[in-house]
C-alpha cells in the first residue's frame, strides 16, 4: 500500500524502546510549550520560494474540461459518477497510473497519466466539479507506512474522494454518500478503513506539506520552510505539517526549537507518534530521559500490533545490511499480517543480499500472489525474470 496524501518524516529508527508502561502517563503536552511558531530569520530568501497558489493547483487544462463536458451530460449523479470512474480507469481513457513521488498540481497529472493519490485525487476533484458532481475530500485512516527515501524514511496517508447525494429543494442533505468512491490505491479502496470528511483547505495543507517533505529529503531547506509554513499557515491544526516542521529545525540544527515544535504537534495530535519518536531521540540527546522514556512505552504500546512497524525495521536493517535481523522484522510483520504483498518483496530483497536465488524467487511469487496492481506485477515478474536468468546462469558449468 504505497499512498503518498500526508507525508510525515522519520529521522531514525528507535530500537531501544522500554518496558511497557501505562500510556496514560503520557506527558500533558499544551499550547504554551510551542512560543516561537516559525524561525524566519533562519530561512532567509523563503518569500522568494514560488509556491503554488490554490487556484494553479486545481486548474483546469481544455482537455480536462472537454473530459468535464462530457460527463455533465448526464443527469443522473450514478451513471455521472460511473463514467467519470470509467474516464479514469479504462485503457481506453486516461488510464491513470499510481507514482508516489509524483506531488503535482491537477493539469500536471492530468497530462503526464501519473501522479500520487494526493494530486489525482485533486485532479479528480477538480474534474468532478467541472462535470457538476457534488464530490467530497475524505481522509481515510489506514495505519502508519512508510517507505524509505534515502536518509529518511516518510510515513504516508491516504485520501480519497465520496460522491455525494444530490439534494432537492424538499429534501436537505448534509453528509450523505451515495456509496460510490474514488479513490486511486486499489488496496485501500478495498478495505472498511475509518473515513471523515476533510475540506479543501486541509487538502491543500496536505499538498505544501508533501513539497515541503520532499524539497527537505533533496536538502533544500528554504524551500521546505517555505512550503512548511505556508501549510501550517493555512491549516494550523495540521499536526504532521508542524511534525515536519520540527524535522527541519532538527536538521539545521535548532534542536531546542525542534524539541517545542514536536511537541506542539503531539499536543494538536495525541496520536502523532512519529512526532513522539522524532522528539523521543532528540530527549535521548538531551538527557531528557525521563519524557522519552514514557515516549518511548507509549510508542511501543501503540505499534506493538501494527505489521508496517515492523516492516519499518525490517527495512532499516535492510538498510543498514543486517540482513538476518531484516528477515525476522519480514517475518514478524507478516505473521501480523500475511496479506501485504511489500513485506514478501522485502524479504525477497533480503534473500538476494544473501545470494540465495531460490528463496528470492519464492518470495517474489508470493508477493505476485497478493498484489493486486497489475503495474505492480509487470515491475515483479521483470525482476522475477532477472532471478530466474542469474539462477539459471550459476547452474551452467
Amino acid at each position: 500500500m504505497k499512498n503518498s496524501s500526508n507525508l510525515s518524516l522519520l529521522v531514525t529508527i528507535f530500537l531501544s524502546l522500554t518496558a511497557c508502561q501505562s500510556a496514560s502517563k503520557l506527558q500533558n503536552y499544551n499550547a504554551a510549550s510551542h512560543t516561537n511558531k516559525f524561525l524566519d530569520e533562519k530561512f532567509k530568501g523563503y518569500k522568494a520560494v514560488r509556491v503554488e497558489t490554490e487556484a494553479e493547483i486545481f486548474a483546469l487544462s481544455e482537455e480536462m474540461k472537454s473530459m468535464a463536458k462530457s460527463i455533465s451530460f448526464e443527469r443522473d449523479t450514478r451513471k455521472k459518477a460511473h463514467k467519470l470512474l470509467q474516464q479514469f480507469f479504462s485503457p481506453e481513457n486516461i488510464n491513470l497510473a499510481y507514482e508516489s513521488g509524483a506531488n503535482v498540481v491537477a493539469a500536471q497529472a492530468f497530462k503526464n497519466k501519473e501522479a500520487n493519490c494526493l494530486s489525482l485525487t485533486i485532479m479528480a476533484y477538480a474534474i468532478a466539479q467541472e462535470a457538476k458532481l457534488n464530490v467530497a475530500f475524505q481522509g481515510v485512516e489506514v495505519p502508519e507506512y512508510w517507505v524509505r527515501n534515502g536518509r529518511v524514511n516518510m510515513l504516508t496517508g491516504h485520501i480519497n474522494l465520496t460522491v455525494l447525494q444530490e439534494s432537492f429543494p424538499d429534501k436537505v442533505v448534509l453528509w450523505q454518500r451515495t456509496g460510490i468512491e474514488i479513490d486511486f490505491d486499489p488496496f485501500v479502496n478495498k478495505k472498511s478503513f475509518p473515513k471523515r470528511k476533510i475540506y479543501k483547505n486541509n487538502v491543500l495543507a496536505m499538498f505544501y506539506n508533501n513539497k515541503g517533505a520532499t524539497a527537505m529529503v533533496n536538502r533544500d531547506y528554504v524551500s521546505a520552510y517555505a512550503y512548511l509554513k505556508k501549510a501550517t499557515s493555512l491549516d494550523p491544526y495540521f499536526s504532521s505539517a508542524w511534525g515536519n516542521l520540527g524535522i527541519l529545525y532538527r536538521f539545521k540544527g535548532f534542536q531546542q526549537s525542534a524539541i517545542d515544535t514536536y511537541r506542539y504537534a503531539i499536543y494538536l495530535n495525541k496520536n502523532n507518534l512519529t512526532a513522539m519518536a522524532n522528539l523521543s531521540m532528540l530527549l535521548h540527546l538531551n538527557g531528557l530521559y525521563d519524557e522519552a522514556r514514557i515516549l518511548d512505552s507509549h510508542i511501543m504500546h501503540k505499534r506493538a500490533s501494527n505489521p508496517y512497524y515492523y516492516a519499518l525495521l525490517a527495512d532499516e536493517r535492510f538498510y543498514k545490511g543486517a540482513y538476518n535481523q531484516a528477515i525476522s522484522h519480514y517475518k514478524k510483520a507478516i505473521k501480523l499480517n500475511d496479506n501485504i504483498h511489500e513485506f514478501y518483496f522485502g524479504l525477497a530483497k533480503v534473500y538476494y543480499k544473501l545470494n540465495n536465488i531460490k528463496k528470492a524467487e519464492y518470495y517474489v511469487k508470493k508477493a505476485i500472489a497478493k498484489n493486486r496492481s497489475p503495474q505492480l506485477d509487470e515491475q515483479y515478474l521483470a525482476k522475477l525474470n532477472i532471478l530466474k536468468k542469474i539462477e539459471n546462469n550459476s547452474k551452467l558449468p
